[in-house]
């Protein structure tokens, strides 16, 4: 037994070191990383270049057990909505409103989305740039690219986009921060929708969405209205059941594919005043004091486009109005 000791102890020395050096290993040596390689070529890209900065990336099993379980997976209505609304939140979106009331009315009026909207985005993802996020974007873009088999080609593709942002805007690759899925700045865009929404708001010749408000604004805004956003347009409106709906009918699609008139025809009313051809979808929010049902319209489709969660949708939506009547306060008082 000592003698089998002896030589143990050793071995699982080594073994732990080996590990460690694993966990710290860059990935320019991955198998798939010449797919990244060959995608960024395309845009000019030197494979040395591109090798070395994959060479500083670090595999971080936290952001994979991370992705095992998010919070729109785990939860009921009831549970996820708890976390997002709530007086202080309300409370910072006042303090910031107050201090971005000019780009926010700008971009309400450039783009037709409403500050309540933008502001209840900013709430939701960041608390208006207090939690960012602590990973290093490279370290999620690279651990989910190469070690998260379910979405490497989507989180390879973001790595891509990754490099072609920090190339074109001069950024060092490994001092972005952001959430375990490479999401970034007050609204978390993820690199992908930097390249494509992202904008100058305040004309200094940079889109800086991680440390300027400004210029955060008006991307969040560009990215609503770029995805349909209808100015004035309902997000979600009640349900009245005539007779028992079929479970199919609900929680089906975020896309709105039936009429309200076609509900009415189900059996499924609403308020008056919306339109009969607007599209809705059936949802049924569940809470521990029960089942609640909502018809999500066009502009709720939108929202669920910044995170395709119904529970999502309806946090912004919500936390949005309980903004827009404390503004409303203020602005009165």
């Amino acid at each position: 037994m000592l003698q089998t000791n002896r030589w143990f102890k050793p071995l699982i020395a080594v073994f732990a070191s080996l590990v460690a050096l694993q966990s710290w290993a860059g990935y320019d040596t991955h198998p798939d990383a010449a797919k990244l390689v060959g995608e960024l070529k395309a845009y000019g890209f030197e494979e040395t270049y591109v090798r070395s900065i994959l060479a500083r990336a670090e595999r971080k099993q936290s952001i994979l057990d991370a992705m095992s379980r998010p919070a729109e997976h785990r939860l009921n209505w009831g549970e996820y909505r708890k976390i997002f609304i709530e007086p202080k939140r309300v409370a910072q979106a006042v303090e910031f409103w107050g201090a971005n009331r000019t780009a926010l009315k700008r971009a309400e009026s450039q783009y037709g989305v409403p500050a309540e909207i933008i502001l209840a985005i900013m709430g939701v993802e960041t608390r208006f740039g207090r939690v960012t996020g602590s990973y290093r974007v490279l370290d999620a873009l690279a651990t989910l690219g190469f070690d998260f088999p379910k979405r490497a080609d989507f989180f390879r593709g973001q790595l891509a986009d990754y490099i072609r942002l920090i190339n074109q805007e001069n950024i060092e690759p490994g001092s972005l921060k952001g959430s375990y899925a490479g999401a970034m700045g007050y609204g978390q865009f993820i690199p992908s929708s930097y390249l494509e929404y992202a904008v100058d708001f305040d004309g200094d010749g940079k889109r800086d969405i991680w440390s300027n408000p400004v210029d955060a604004i008006g991307s969040v805004a560009n990215y609503f209205a770029r995805h349909g956003w209808k100015k004035g347009g309902p997000v979600t409106t009640n349900v009245v059941f005539n007779g028992h709906p079929d479970e199919k009918w609900i929680n089906q699609s975020l896309v709105p594919e039936v009429t309200i008139d076609e509900w009415h025809q189900r059996g499924v009313d609403t308020r008056t005043g919306i339109d009969r051809d607007a599209k809705a979808t059936l949802m049924r929010m569940v809470t521990a004091d029960g089942d609640h049902y909502l018809l999500g319209l066009h502009n709720f489709y939108v929202i669920t486009r910044y995170n395709h969660s119904r529970l999502y949708a309806n946090a912004v939506y919500e936390l949005s109005q309980l903004i827009a009547d404390e503004i409303a306060k203020r602005s009165e008082s």
